[in-house]
C-alpha cells in the first residue's frame, strides 16, 4: 500500500493535491483514501492532507503514522514541530520539498535517511497552482502514474471552477511531472502495518487550580488588570435593576474576562474598565435585564464608562 502525506498551509491546495493524486490512483485501478486533516483553520494555518492506495481492500483508517512518500508545500514548516512535517519518518520516506535550495542542503538540515528531491515554483503565480505541482511532482515519483493519468485527474478534479482554471492547473501539474519524471519509481509501497505493535496514547492529569487562578478573573493574580480592555468596546451591556432578579451567578459565571462583579446584595456589577462589549451576559440573562447600547450614545446620556 502506498501511504502519502502532503503538508502545506491553509490556501495552498493541499486538499486539492490530495484529491488530484487519489484520483489519479483511482483512475489507475486503485482503491483510494484521500482526505485532508484540519479543523476550523484559518488561512495560513499548517494543515495536511493524506492519501492511501492500494490494490487491495483498505482496512487503515486515520492518520497515516509511517508514510512512504511526504510532499511539503512549504519549506517553513519543518522547523515547526507542530506541524508534524518528520512524524513517523523512516529511512524508507521519500520526501518532496517545494524549495528553491538544494535537495542535499535540506537532507543535511532535516538529517533524513531516505530519498529528498526539491520541486522550484513553475509559474509566475505560483501560490495558486501550487497543489497541482505538488500533484505532479508526487505523481512523477510513482511508477504506477504516468502523465496520461494525471492530466485526466486534473481535468476531473478542477472541471468545475472552469476551463480557464483547467488549462492553468493542467500546466503546471505537467511541468511539475517532467521536472521529476526521471526519478521515477523512487517511492515504493509500504508494507503492511501490525496492530501487535500498537502502544495506547499516554494520557496526561492535569492537577485542579483554583478558582481564582484558572478562571478568567481579570482581578486575580497573574492577569493584566491594568490592561483597560474596556476601550475596545463598541456596544455597552446595562443592567436595569428594575428587572434583575439577582440570579448573579448567571451572567458573572459566563462572563469571558470576569468582568461582572457581586456585591454583598447579590446584585451584580459590571467592570467597565475591562468590560469588551462581548454580550455574553445580555444573551445568557433569563430576564433580560441586560440591554446593549452604542458606547457614544451611552457617553451621551451620562453613564459612567
Amino acid at each position: 500500500m502506498y501511504r502519502i502525506r502532503f503538508h502545506g498551509r491553509g490556501g495552498q491546495g493541499m486538499k486539492t493535491a490530495g484529491r488530484i493524486l487519489g484520483t489519479a490512483f483511482f483512475l489507475a485501478g486503485f482503491e483510494v483514501q484521500d482526505a485532508p486533516r484540519y479543523g476550523a483553520e484559518r488561512r495560513g494555518a499548517p494543515i495536511f492532507a493524506y492519501v492511501r492506495a492500494s490494490r487491495n481492500p483498505i482496512f487503515e483508517r486515520g492518520i497515516i503514522s509511517r508514510p512512504d512518500l511526504i510532499i511539503v508545500a512549504d519549506d517553513h514548516l519543518p522547523a515547526m514541530p507542530g506541524s508534524g512535517v518528520l512524524a513517523g519518518a523512516g529511512e524508507q520516506t521519500v520526501f518532496l520539498i517545494y524549495s528553491n535550495e538544494e535537495a542535499s542542503l535540506w537532507q543535511e538540515r532535516l538529517n533524513l535517511q531516505g530519498s529528498v528531491f526539491t520541486l522550484p515554483p513553475l509559474a509566475e503565480n505560483e501560490l495558486r497552482f501550487r497543489g497541482a505541482a505538488c500533484a505532479g511532482g508526487a505523481a512523477a515519483l510513482l511508477a504506477e502514474l504516468d502523465v496520461e493519468l494525471l492530466a485526466e485527474a486534473v481535468r476531473e478534479e478542477i472541471d468545475p471552477l472552469g476551463s480557464e482554471l483547467v488549462a492553468d492547473n493542467l500546466e503546471v501539474a505537467l511541468a511539475a511531472y517532467a521536472a521529476l519524471a526521471v526519478n521515477r519509481g523512487t517511492v515504493h509501497e509500504g508494507g503492511p502495518v501490525s496492530a501487535i505493535d500498537y502502544a495506547s496514547p499516554d494520557w496526561l492529569k492535569l492537577p485542579c487550580e483554583e478558582t481564582l487562578l484558572s478562571a478568567p478573573a481579570i482581578h486575580a493574580p497573574a492577569t493584566s488588570e491594568m490592561s483597560q480592555t474596556g476601550l475596545w468596546r463598541s456596544e455597552r451591556p446595562l443592567i436595569d435593576e428594575s428587572r434583575c432578579k439577582r440570579c448573579w451567578w448567571i451572567c458573572s459565571t459566563f462572563c469571558p474576562d470576569g468582568a461582572i462583579q457581586v456585591d454583598e446584595e447579590r446584585r451584580p456589577h459590571i467592570d467597565y474598565g475591562h468590560c469588551k462589549g462581548c454580550m455574553v451576559c445580555l444573551n445568557q440573562c433569563p430576564t433580560h435585564a441586560i440591554t446593549a447600547v452604542p458606547e457614544e450614545e451611552a457617553a451621551a446620556q451620562g453613564e459612567k464608562p
